[in-house]
């Protein structure tokens, strides 16, 4: 995505039995969007900064810019976090008719926009979290605040394929839990061969009439309960030494074309969808230094919200590797901004007055 600001998402033109797609059509209004810098090319200075705008991070910026502690958010030059890459999105709370990730997003970013949140559309180059203020570099701009909500969230791990790219929202999937329900009755793929894999293939055999797991080793690699759960479900159908060469379809998934690993041979496997469960990788590559990560790259949290480093808050899947949800990240963007005014008060950093309990 450009660093154009999120606007109102635009259906496109897609089939009658798939998902719709979304173009980002630049938002309207009065006001130019903010630009990141200040007239006087100084650092920028805000009371917090919140790198991140999925659903963590954005409301972590409903809560902060609520409570006038003038966050500025660096939002990332692919704004939205993984809901920009989702159709459907069934489960989150207040639309029982279902809402469009970007969709979803926009909204988000509207309201914090509403209440004075200043977003600018930047992956950070580097950090310096060693005192206070701390102070984040992004496009050779310095930014400033007196504390840090970390939401930069964690990135599905994909097989590489442009089909798979192409085809993503329809009919390719990185979460069971978000996307199982639209493939009911129907029958569906797995790949991986770990603890997560095998969980998903579980799960979308509640819709499913039949999940292929296609692992591209000779032995999987889940823990040894998983595995006998696996081949005891009838709906579930394992395939060792199976790569995936391509997703079929034009405009949503008809089929895979596989070959095995171990003799070469190719064949097609009809089906409607293929979930990715190959694993994730949180986007923390330049904390890794500064703040504790765990064995799999994920921030380590400290009571609820907290970091080693006091002033430096996150939220989101950049530490939770358990649920993964965008409600769950939202509702850790609440607790982080909540904690973040708190600390900030105890150290006389504001006023005693607080609008975040509203």
């Amino acid at each position: 995505m450009t660093d154009e600001p999120v606007g109102r998402p635009v259906p496109a033109p897609g089939p009658a039995n798939g998902p719709i797609s979304f173009a980002l059509e630049p938002a309207t209004g009065t006001s130019e969007p903010w630009s990141g810098e200040e007239d006087g090319g100084g650092p920028v200075e805000g009371k917090i900064l919140i790198i991140g705008s999925g659903p963590a991070g954005l409301t972590a910026a409903i809560y902060a810019a609520r409570a006038n502690l003038e966050p500025i958010v660096l939002a990332g030059s692919a704004p939205g976090g993984q809901l920009m890459i989702t159709s459907d999105v069934e489960n989150y709370p207040g639309f029982p008719d279902g809402i469009q990730g970007p969709e979803l997003m926009a909204a988000f970013r509207a309201q914090a926009e509403r209440f004075g949140s200043r977003i600018v559309d930047v992956d950070i180059d580097r950090v310096d979290f060693a005192s206070r203020p701390f102070r984040v570099w992004a496009r050779g701009t310095e930014y400033c605040g007196d504390a840090v909500i970390v939401a930069t969230g964690a990135s599905a791990l994909w097989l590489g394929l442009e089909s798979e790219t192409r085809l993503r929202g329809r009919g390719v999937s990185a979460c069971a839990t978000c996307d199982g329900f639209f493939f009911r009755d129907k029958e569906i793929a797995v790949v991986g061969g770990g603890d997560t894999a095998l969980e998903e293939a579980t799960f979308l055999t509640r819709f499913a009439t039949k999940v292929h797991l296609l692992h591209r080793r000779d032995s999987l690699r889940a823990s040894r309960i998983m595995v006998d759960r696996a081949f005891a479900n009838p709906k579930i159908q394992v395939h060792l030494n199976t790569a995936v060469e391509e997703v079929v379809g034009e405009s949503y998934v008809e089929g895979l074309q596989l070959k095995s690993t171990a003799t070469g041979e190719r064949h097609h496997l009809p089906l409607a969808g293929l979930f990715i469960a190959i694993g994730y990788k949180p986007n923390t590559d330049l904390l890794r230094d500064v703040l504790d990560v765990d064995e799999q790259g994920y921030l380590i949290v400290r009571d609820e919200t907290g970091s080693k480093i006091e002033g430096i808050f996150m939220a989101g899947d950049v530490h939770d590797h358990r649920y993964r949800q965008a409600v769950t990240a939202a509702g850790e963007g609440c607790k982080a901004a909540i904690d973040a005014e708190r600390w900030l008060e105890a150290n006389a950093t504001l006023p005693a007055s607080s609008a975040l309990a509203g």
